[in-house]
């Protein structure tokens, strides 16, 4: 065995290994059909590293649109220009309440066992994307929080703080393609506490200078129509929340809400996730509840791989890139 992918086909053929190999193949088999995939990033994907292998998969046209959390996009730059910073804290779980405190004292920052350094990711940023944030506001122009970012990566103020390749960045090759990316509920992230903060003292004068959630279905709702009339569209679901569950809501809200019944649905379905299965819970719930919603159909691949996504998702993608 020479690769990744003949390893796991080899080996991975029962229970959530074999769900892990009859997704990846089908999503193969769906983009070689002509569809294109949307994915959705929850949890600390970014933190996590993500970018190693999904930048990858956005710079072979496997991914075309995204929707994530505002800390995964954030997320993402901190790393590129952080990373020599960070702390891992291997022995997470055996941290006292005190222990938590000194990391507080040190300006670090724990999302499970990794630290982000404050001075040298979060206020670094902060010093950058708020200019291009005050830039606007006096132009009284808006935009989504994704193409502030955009404006960053492009305007090259970063690029001396680079502290990873920024090959393994999937925000730099998002932004390379120009990839759609939603992000709701972008307020509940560092930066967006960041532009409140700024909007308060008044650095900020038009608080709508970042564009909305409401304003993001409505750019998925274009996006979507536009591309479901020539191609059918995947989802690939990494972890619950938001980040999932608000995109996936797209297909009914046109069927339903606008009277465009014949849009149609997803059409291909995978979500990696931990959580329990469950019918009383967004994240727990099985695809086929998805139908009931006019999101999936009942001829639609449905995949759930009940494992870690820092585990799952880059084995996924280096078999649908044939590593």
């Amino acid at each position: 065995m020479t690769s990744i992918s003949e390893f796991v086909h080899h080996h991975y053929r029962h229970f959530n290994a074999a769900a892990m190999i009859d997704a990846a193949d089908a999503y193969t088999k769906h983009l070689d059909e002509g569809g294109v995939m949307f994915m959705t990033l929850a949890g600390a994907m970014s933190t996590a590293e993500l970018g190693l292998s999904l930048a990858e998969m956005i710079r072979r046209d496997k991914v075309h649109a995204i929707s994530c959390t505002g800390a995964n996009l954030e997320e993402d730059m901190f790393n590129l220009v952080a990373h020599d910073h960070y702390v891992r804290v291997p022995n997470y779980r055996e941290l006292t309440a005190l222990d938590e405190e000194n990391l507080l004292a040190r300006h670090l920052n724990r999302v499970t066992d990794t630290c982000i350094p404050e001075e040298e990711a979060i206020r670094r940023i902060e010093h950058v994307i708020l200019d291009v944030w005050a830039a606007a506001d006096a132009a009284g122009k808006q935009y989504f929080p994704h193409e502030f970012m955009y404006q960053v990566l492009r305007g090259g103020k970063l690029d001396k703080h680079h502290q990873i390749d920024p090959k393994d960045s999937w925000l730099v090759a998002a932004c390379e393609k120009n990839l759609p990316i939603i992000v709701p509920g972008w307020e509940d992230s560092t930066l967006g506490n960041i532009f409140a903060s700024h909007c308060i003292t008044g650095e900020i004068r038009n608080v709508h200078t970042v564009r909305t959630g409401i304003e993001y279905m409505m750019l998925l709702t274009e996006w979507y129509e536009k591309t479901s009339a020539n191609a059918s569209i995947g989802f690939f679901q990494i972890g619950g929340g938001i980040a999932g569950d608000f995109p996936i809501c797209v297909v009914p809200m046109l069927q339903q809400d606008l009277q465009k019944e014949d849009t149609p649905r997803w059409g291909y379905f995978c979500q990696i996730s931990d959580s329990t299965t469950s019918y009383g819970s967004y994240s727990g719930a099985v695809p086929n509840e998805k139908i009931t919603w006019g999101k999936l159909s009942a001829d639609t691949p449905k995949f759930i791989i009940e494992s870690d996504a820092t585990i799952v998702a880059p084995l996924i993608f280096a078999c649908v890139l044939e590593q």
